[in-house]
């Protein structure tokens, strides 16, 4: 985990046009959104605004294009739109789409780009979430490409294509995928398709928006179009779409990406191997005893945290309590039936909660968490000497300097307590 921050936007920005495959008109708006959000899709003409979070567990289909869904939801061709938000390191925005498919525009990545810079990069306080590997994920995919992931600094892709066209042929080439790199050399590359597949196209109900407008047409002679805006327009197209399926992993992606032919079924397998070998790595222990007490003010009898198991993305965060038969509130609590006081409970988890808030702004060791007010505190089973008491605490709502969040204790797995609190971070 490096040291960079979540990021959104600093207002709302829109866009419209028809989508490439239904030729449906839509509009897009992004609208900024709280630390640890993440990018939410929100369909707002069907009843109800379901959303869809822009996750690898919520792609549905792959063919011609990256669609998500929840339930009945669907948004379909997100990949332009998420590269954007890739390439500008965005962590959490809302995008409210009026429609089932994002719009095309030009085809390529630029006007969504540019609708993130007129809306402004807002850093956040909360640390980003960074997908660093130990070691290379190897991937042949079921369609035939082949993926290699290096670790290293930054995000690099080196890929090749291969197409039996002659305005195509074998195309190699190795781009940075985030900031000025992206925008000089990836964002104007637009989506390209053969005329020769039109008809058959057609008849399935894809690509009723597709025009020279918005797509390279490659007929048999050449390109339809009037000239391309790359000599290989068509592999910096391809590398674009690696990055925004990629960006679905939901965390700012590190390594040098080697890939032969890219598909976007094939990213999409990539990002769930990437997931899953993330999930497998041994996690080291986030904060000891000594973190804690150079964070925190509380000493004995009252410091409640042992250990923070693990911090995820400035959001959500688990620490345990050890409960011994030594704990000073035993003498009284009660006399010949030890029982942790659920007061005490909800201190360790406020405790807790502290240590997320405090890590995440600057000069942690400046600062100090007070408790505002507790709600919704339910007591489910007795903590008693023996007991080990893991707390998860997620941040809800963080704003100028106050913060919702809800604590849920455990004891072998099962719900003892949770709670909803409030608290603000001060000098």
């Amino acid at each position: 985990m490096s040291g960079s921050r979540q990021r959104t936007i600093g207002r709302e920005v829109s866009l419209e046009g028809i989508g490439i495959h239904l030729g449906e008109h839509a509009a897009v708006s992004f609208h900024p959104a709280e630390p640890g959000a993440g990018i939410v899709f929100r369909r707002i003409d069907l009843p109800g605004k379901p959303e869809i979070p822009a996750t690898l567990d919520h792609v549905v289909d792959t063919e011609l294009g990256t669609s998500i869904g929840r339930g009945e939801a669907r948004v379909r061709t997100v990949e332009h739109l998420m590269a954007a938000l890739g390439a500008s390191g965005i962590s959490n925005v809302r995008v409210d789409v009026s429609g089932p498919e994002i719009p095309i525009r030009d085809g390529s990545f630029l006007d969504f780009l540019d609708a993130l810079e007129a809306a402004g990069v807002a850093e956040q306080q909360a640390l980003a979430r960074v997908a660093e590997l130990d070691e290379p994920v190897v991937l042949r995919a079921t369609g035939g490409q082949s993926y290699i992931l290096a670790p290293g600094a930054g995000f690099r892709i080196t890929a090749t294509i291969d197409f039996e066209h002659p305005a195509i042929g074998r195309q190699t080439g190795s781009f940075d995928s985030f900031g000025a790199g992206f925008r000089a050399e990836i964002a104007p590359a637009r989506t390209f398709g053969f005329l020769a597949d039109a008809d058959e196209l057609h008849a399935r109900g894809l690509a009723q928006g597709a025009s020279l407008a918005n797509t390279i047409v490659l007929d048999d002679e050449g390109v339809a179009n009037d000239g391309l805006r790359f000599p290989d327009e068509f592999l910096r197209h391809k590398i674009g779409d690696v990055l925004g399926d990629l960006t679905l992993l939901g965390s700012r992606l590190r390594g040098h990406l080697v890939v032969e032919r890219p598909s976007h079924s094939g990213n999409i397998e990539l990002g769930r191997l990437v997931a899953e070998q993330l999930d497998h790595a041994p996690a080291a222990p986030a904060f000891d005893v000594e973190r804690i007490r150079s964070y925190l003010p509380h000493r004995y009898p009252m410091l409640l945290v042992d250990r923070i198991a693990a911090v995820e993305g400035g959001r959500h965060i688990t620490g345990i309590k050890n409960v011994t038969i030594n704990e000073p509130f035993f003498q009284g609590h009660f006399p010949g039936r030890a029982i942790m006081p659920g007061v005490l409970i909800v201190e360790a988890m406020a405790q807790i909660g502290g240590l997320l808030l405090i890590d995440s702004v600057g000069n942690p060791r400046d600062k100090q968490v007070y408790l505002m007010s507790i709600q919704k505190a339910r007591f489910r089973r007795p903590v008693v000497p023996g007991d080990q008491l893991v707390c998860e605490v997620e941040l809800l709502r963080f704003r100028r300097g106050t913060c919702k969040m809800r604590g849920k204790g455990f004891v072998d797995g099962m719900l003892a307590a949770e709670a909803e609190f409030m608290a603000r971070v001060v000098d």
